[in-house]
Order: C-alpha cells, then structure tokens, then sequence
C-alpha cells in the first residue's frame, strides 16, 4: 500500500472520489453514502483547493495499491485549533467498490500514525448523528463519543440536508 500526500494534479480524481462515496446512490453507493438525507455534493475542487489554502498544516493523504496506480482512498487531517494535541480526521473515504476490503480500517491506521508523527496525541472527528452503523466502525477501532455535538453547516457548502442534523464528536487517544 502506498500512503502520500495529494498533489494538486490529483485533486479532481479526490473530488469524484469523495462524492461518489459520500453521495453515491444505487448500485455505486457503498454502505457509507449520506445520499437518503443529504442532496448534493460533498466537496468541489474549489471548496478543496480553498480548504487546504486556509489551513496550511492541513495533509490530504492518499491511499493506492501501488506507486503510480489508481486512487483508491483519502483523508483529511489537520491540527484541530479547539484541543491541544489533537487532530482532526475527517473525509475518510475509500471507493465504493472497494470497501470490503479493509482499506478503510488500514488508511484510518495509518492516518492516526501520521498525526502521531506530527505530535498528535489524540484524533478527533465529527460524524452525522444518524449514522449509527459507521459511529459503531469507529468504535469498534478505539473512537468513543465525547458527548460533543456541532452543527451541521446550514447552506450548500457540503450538501443540502433534507432534515435537521449535526455532528456527533468522537475521540481516540493515541
């Protein structure tokens, strides 16, 4: 597995990515999509390329079989401003078609080593409260639920939410 930085050239091929595992429907959705409760798209590559300017000790990682091979994951870390030593791990995705493979578990690993290289001593992210069955994946590998709620963004920056929701704040030590 090969773990590394995005390069810019890389960020429309991230951008699909992203959005057909967070809004993917039918046959291309996998078992991560937000599609039944969110209309629109994840993330643009202007949101992306504005994002990563706005935070510079930001990493987009990448995950690929081989050098050189297809994209097949990414996630999102940064120093998180709110808690000392923590970092924020967010858009953790793997491609639909590929998520029973254990990829996701192997790029969460090696997110959290990554973070720990920068001196994080915990990770910290937020997951929509409805979903329970991805809450329990991450449970599963050492998250707990911190009690903490955050609002979902009211606009269309990270899509169109057809009822009321929020983040749920889950945090592991590292």
């Amino acid at each position: 597995m090969i773990f590394a930085p995005a390069a810019e050239s890389e960020f429309p091929a991230i951008v699909d990515l992203v959005n057909s595992a967070y809004r993917g429907q039918g046959a291309q959705a996998g078992w991560t999509t937000e599609a039944g409760y969110i209309d629109g798209q994840r993330i643009d590559l202007e949101s992306l390329k504005q994002d990563l300017a706005e935070a510079p000790e930001a990493v987009l990682l990448t995950l690929r079989d081989e050098e050189g091979g297809p994209l097949l994951g990414c996630v999102w870390l940064e120093p998180d401003g709110d808690v000392p030593e923590a970092w924020y791990l967010g858009m953790l995705t793997i491609r639909p078609d590929l998520q029973d493979r254990q990829l996701g578990r192997t790029l969460l690993a090696n997110a959290e080593a990554h973070a720990q290289g920068l001196g994080a001593r915990r990770v910290r992210m937020t997951v929509v409260h409805l979903r329970d069955t991805l809450i329990a994946w991450y449970q599963r590998r050492g998250y707990a639920l911190t009690g903490e709620t955050k609002p979902f963004p009211v606009g269309e920056r990270f899509g169109k939410p057809q009822q009321e929701l929020s983040f749920v704040v889950l945090e592991k030590t590292l």
